[in-house]
C-alpha cells in the first residue's frame, strides 16, 4: 500500500507519535510525515506510506493554512503557553491596532526560529541547546505570509487564520505581533487546516469513540501517490516504459516525443504513470516540451529524480 493518509492530529502527541501509530495500524514497512506539528497543535498531518515516503520532499515545501489563538500580554520562553512565563504586561490594545499589526505582517518577513524548535544547528536541534541554557546565534530566515484574517478579538485572546510559506513558525509570528503591539504575546492554540493539497476535510482521526480508528477505514482514506502531486504534468506510459524508468532509464527525446505537453519548460517537474495509474517516476525536464519533437532521439530530455515500485512489487506478503 503506497500513498498518503491525512491524519487529524490530536493535541498532546508529537508528529512522530502519530506516524508510529499509523505505521502500526496499517502494518506499513515505512512511514513519515511531511511537516512537523508541535505537540499542542492539532489538524492536518499528511503521513506518507511505503513508497510514498519518496514523495515527501515534493510535499514539504507546500504552503500551509492555520487557525491560531494568540494570547496578548504574556511572553514565554517557548513562545507558546506550554513554556515558562518570562514577562507579563497589560494587553490594553485596540482591535484596530491588532488588525493593523497583522496587516503589516503580510508579505515577505524575517523570522528568527524559536529556541525551542527542532530546527538543526551544527547537527543538533535547537531545543537541545535551549535546555542547556545555550543560545546559538541563529540568523533570521525569510518566510512569506500570504494572508491573515482576524476571526475574533476577545482580549486577551485573538483568533485568526493565516496562510503562509513552508518554514513559518506561528508561535514566532504571535511573539513578533506582541512585540509590535508593545504588550507581548504567545501562541495559545493552533490547528492546521491545510498543507498543500491536503485539507482538514480529508483528515481522519486516530481514535473513534475511544478506540483506535479502524484500520480498514484508514486504508480507504489513503490517497494514491499520483494524486498527491497535482501540480506536476502527468505523462502516462505503457508497462514496458514504466519498467525501464523503474530500472534507471533516463528519458530521451525519442521516448518523450508526442507524450509531454508543449507548455513545459526546462526545470518543470513531471510525473510518469503506468497503465494502472500508479506513479512510476518523478522527473525534471531538461529541455522545453516544444523542442522535444525537434531534438535528436537520443538527446536527454528529462532527469529522473525518484522511481517508485509498482503495486505488485510493493505488496507485502
Amino acid at each position: 500500500m503506497n500513498g498518503v493518509v491525512v491524519i487529524d492530529k490530536p493535541a498532546g502527541l508529537t508528529s512522530h507519535d502519530v506516524v508510529r501509530q499509523v505505521k502500526r495500524l496499517l502494518k506499513a514497512s515505512k512511514a513519515g510525515h511531511t511537516g512537523t506539528l508541535d505537540p499542542m497543535a492539532t489538524g492536518v498531518l499528511p503521513v506518507c506510506l511505503n513508497e510514498a515516503t519518496k514523495i515527501a520532499q515534493f510535499l514539504s515545501s507546500d504552503a500551509k493554512t492555520y487557525r491560531a489563538v494568540m494570547l496578548l500580554g504574556v511572553r514565554t520562553d517557548t513562545q507558546d503557553t506550554q513554556g515558562q512565563v518570562i514577562g507579563r504586561s497589560d494587553p490594553d490594545v485596540s482591535e484596530t491596532a491588532i488588525r493593523q499589526a497583522m496587516r503589516r505582517m503580510v508579505g515577505a518577513i524575517q523570522q528568527v526560529p524559536p529556541a525551542y524548535s527542532a530546527l538543526k544547528h551544527q547537527g543538533k536541534p535547537l531545543y537541545r541547546y535551549a535546555r542547556r541554557g545555550e543560545v546559538p546565534d541563529i540568523p533570521p530566515r525569510e518566510v512569506e505570509i500570504f494572508n491573515i484574517d482576524v476571526l475574533e478579538v476577545e482580549r486577551p485572546y485573538v483568533t485568526f487564520e493565516v496562510s503562509c510559506s513552508k518554514g513559518t513558525y506561528i508561535r514566532t509570528l504571535c511573539a513578533d505581533l506582541g512585540d509590535a503591539l508593545g504588550c507581548g504575546a504567545c501562541l495559545a492554540g493552533l490547528r492546521r487546516l491545510k498543507s498543500g493539497m491536503f485539507d482538514i476535510q480529508a483528515a481522519v482521526p486516530l481514535q473513534q469513540d475511544g478506540a483506535p480508528f479502524p484500520p480498514d477505514s484508514l486504508r480507504q482514506a489513503v490517497i494514491p501517490m499520483a494524486q498527491c502531486l497535482p501540480a506536476m504534468a502527468e505523462v502516462p506510459v505503457d508497462e514496458m516504459m514504466a519498467g525501464r524508468l523503474r530500472n534507471g532509464f533516463q528519458p530521451d527525446a525519442g521516448s518523450l516525443a508526442g507524450h509531454v505537453p508543449a507548455f513545459l519548460v526546462a526545470g518543470d517537474m513531471i510525473k510518469f504513470t503506468d497503465s494502472d495509474g500508479e506513479l512510476a517516476a518523478v522527473a525534471e525536464m531538461i529541455i522545453d516540451g516544444r523542442t522535444v519533437a525537434g531534438s535528436r532521439k537520443d538527446d536527454r530530455a528529462a532527469r529522473v529524480l525518484r522511481v517508485f515500485r509498482g503495486r505488485l512489487a510493493s505488496t507485502r506478503p
